[in-house]
């Protein structure tokens, strides 16, 4: 059985949340999905077809290319003749206007203003029988290359009329200018003689562009256009593989997807697809879900834990769902080896490659060209856990991107040579893709982004990566620099105890750096009343005054005096874990033994001499209690030899052995043995003796 997976009390809650979590992200993968069967082959014209062959399964029309459905657009856009409607009114309206607001106007009308106004009235009804258009309507006519409009009136037949022929507003009101200019100089009439009016004010639209019946003949026109040139029949070859993708092959390819999509639509294939997706993504799960029953039982008691590892996990394969039904770039641009990363750095090796397989296996249903995504990304994730096994620096992330940038494109590089491809294409051969090692770059460069994202996953999932434990190590940090000035004794006893544990730890493969901030955070509590302790006293002793039971109590409330302070400051659970257990459910031994040696005859209640717990429940707490009593312990010898230092440690780590501290936490007794034996080999360099210096002899006068 593994280490980790020690028995836990998990109960049908457990299991219910876990199948809900499990549920609710399985089928948002599964209605993400694309359900186009094989629309998603990854194929260009003059690359070789790299799947098996093709054979049409099924008779299905040869759809015209885009390219061809525009030509045929263009040209019947040539032939296309939007309606227009005349309004007579408008003319008659605005001629009326015109003559009385120029008779209005004139000072005196004399025989030339009147034979200038009807002229101009004269070639104002030209041009309205030209017709005038908007500037926004000519300009949509000449956007669309309309050489001439259907021009109707009312019920009356339709005319055509040449766009060369029509005005706007603006030549209409120029050409009644330069004319007014002229008439004016060839009749002697001088500008202060002029009507004071605006001759743009009476030259407006008088033919409106007809949306619906234009519409509705563009609509015939484009429903002429055919969409097919012929069939493709049933048991016919469309592609083999290696064949180069030309023109004819690459439009047989799409006409038969565009056939299958609408065979789906039509029948019940979406529906079998459906299904088929719902059932593997079911079983994956499933054994992704045998791997944490047998190898991590523990996580299964986890919420936390478990939510982020199936949300992690589940994210990408819809990451990728929506990457490809969006047709955005390709899926080489997700870093899929973020994954492994992240569940690396918060759990276990094991438990990020099994994310990373199933992410990746979920990923590959959207994707045809799957053997060498899967196995791009399976190396790339492998690479990413060894690379980055722990993280308290941001160039280890750095330097873990570059290996996992250039470990993929190798990677890639090699599968493109296995095809037959060459660094430089020649007439038998086929250059390679090198736009892939950009979108490889692209997703190195996005993982970078792992190292902030570890920061608020901390704050959503209550996790500490070591980045965290570090930055809580540094002695510079208030509460430790407190502890130093306040409780110098302590702070002293506290970097021992670190040192002791993380060594330990190491040694056994636990989190060294996670024992290491634990150990240095065990005693805060101590500040509230530092002369209490022990190693915080110079001469005199206050528990002189005090009695064995109020004693014990001070002793044993630094424990909840350490958790309010750590409460206090927002430090992260796993480190008030250890303030709570570096003691366990033990006793303050001393004055639980000096009120038995000095009341024999008298009931003891043990609670008021007992911690309140509780036992340690992870490697690195076991190994704190360890190294705490061994350390305290260590300053009461009277002679520091190997043989002391050895029982001493013997003793303390064999008592807490057989008092069942350590029940409850996956620790070994080769762990523990491994443990005691870093212990005196650490203490004995501590307390080692000093060889004695010789002193000069004084010479006689």
């Amino acid at each position: 059985m593994s280490r980790y997976n020690h028995p836990r009390n998990l109960t049908w809650r457990h299991y219910v949340v876990f199948a809900l979590v499990l549920a609710g992200m399985c089928t948002a993968v599964a209605w993400l999905l694309p359900r186009e069967g094989n629309s998603q082959w990854h194929f260009e014209i003059g690359k070789p077809w790299a799947y098996n062959k093709l054979m049409a399964p099924f008779e299905f029309p040869l759809y015209k290319s885009d390219a061809q459905i525009d030509r045929e657009r263009d040209s019947i856009m040539r032939s296309y003749q939007p309606y227009f409607e005349l309004q007579p009114t408008v003319a008659s309206e605005q001629l009326r206007s015109f003559v009385l607001d120029w008779n209005s106007q004139s000072s005196e009308l004399t025989h030339q203003n009147r034979v200038l106004r009807d002229q101009l009235a004269q070639a104002m009804r030209q041009i309205y029988l030209q017709g005038i258009a908007s500037n926004a309507d000519m300009n949509m006519l000449q956007a669309d290359s309309v050489e001439s409009i259907r021009l109707y009136q009312g019920v009356s037949s339709v005319e055509r009329r040449p766009v060369a022929q029509m005005l706007t507003q603006r030549k209409a009101y120029l050409r009644m200018r330069n004319l007014c200019d002229h008439l004016a100089d060839s009749l002697g009439i001088t500008a202060d003689r002029l009507p004071d009016i605006s001759l743009d004010h009476y030259l407006v639209p008088n033919m409106v562009y007809d949306e619906k019946k234009s519409s509705d003949e563009l609509d015939a026109l484009e429903d002429a256009i055919a969409t097919s040139s012929g069939m493709v029949y049933a048991g016919t070859s469309i592609i083999d593989r290696g064949d180069v993708v030309d023109e004819s092959a690459y439009q047989k390819i799409i006409s038969y997807q565009q056939a299958l999509r609408s065979r789906n639509k039509a029948g019940k294939e979406d529906d079998m697809i459906l299904l088929g997706q719902t059932l593997y993504i079911v079983i994956i799960l499933v054994c992704f879900t045998l791997y944490f029953r047998l190898f991590r039982n523990d996580y299964l008691g986890n919420f936390r834990t478990i939510s982020l590892v199936i949300i992690l996990t589940l994210t990408f394969p819809m990451l990728t769902s929506l990457v490809v039904r969006n047709h955005f770039l390709t899926v080489y641009i997700i870093p899929y080896a973020m994954l492994p990363i992240i569940v690396r750095i918060f759990m276990d090796s094991r438990t990020a490659f099994m994310a990373n397989t199933v992410a990746v296996l979920l990923s590959a249903v959207a994707l045809q060209y799957r053997f060498e995504f899967i196995s791009t990304q399976l190396v790339a994730g492998l690479v990413a856990i060894y690379s980055l096994r722990e993280l308290s620096e941001r160039s280890q992330m750095f330097r873990a991107t570059l290996i996992v940038t250039a470990t993929s494109m190798l990677f890639y590089l090699s599968l493109q040579l296995m095809q037959g491809h060459t660094l430089f294409g020649n007439e038998s051969m086929f250059s390679i893709e090198f736009s892939y090692f950009n979108h490889l770059i692209v997703s190195g460069v996005l993982l970078l982004f792992a190292y902030p994202l570890l920061f608020v996953l901390e704050r959503l999932f209550g996790f500490t990566s070591n980045v965290t434990l570090v930055e809580l190590s540094n002695i510079n940090n208030p509460l430790l620099r407190n502890l130093s000035e306040v409780a110098p004794g302590t702070f002293q006893h506290s970097m021992q105890v670190s040192n002791l544990a993380a060594e330990a730890a190491r040694k056994i493969g636990a989190n060294s750096q996670l024992a290491r901030t634990g150990a240095l955070y065990h005693d805060i509590g101590k500040t509230y009343n530092p002369p209490f302790f022990t190693e915080n006293q110079s001469g005199y002793n206050p528990h002189s005054q005090l009695s064995y039971e109020d004693s014990a109590k001070v002793i044993i409330r630094h424990v909840t005096e350490g958790l309010q302070i750590a409460s206090k400051a927002k430090l992260p659970k796993v480190i008030c874990d250890f303030i709570s257990t570096h003691h366990g459910r033990g006793m303050a031994k001393y004055f639980y033994i000096s009120y038995r040696n000095k009341y024999p005859d008298q009931p003891v209640d043990e609670a008021v001499f007992t911690y309140p717990g509780p036992n340690p429940f992870t490697s690195e707490q076991a190994i704190l209690m360890m190294a705490d009593a061994v350390e305290a312990s260590s300053r009461s010898l009277k002679e520091y030899s190997e043989e002391s230092i050895s029982e001493l440690v013997d003793r303390i780590v064999d008592g807490q052995v057989s008092d069942g501290f350590f029940r409850d936490c996956p620790i070994t007794f080769r762990d523990i043995k491994t443990v005691k034996e870093v212990f005196k080999e650490k203490l004995k360099t501590i307390y080692h003796t000093r060889i004695s210096y010789p002193t000069l002899n004084k010479e006689e006068k």
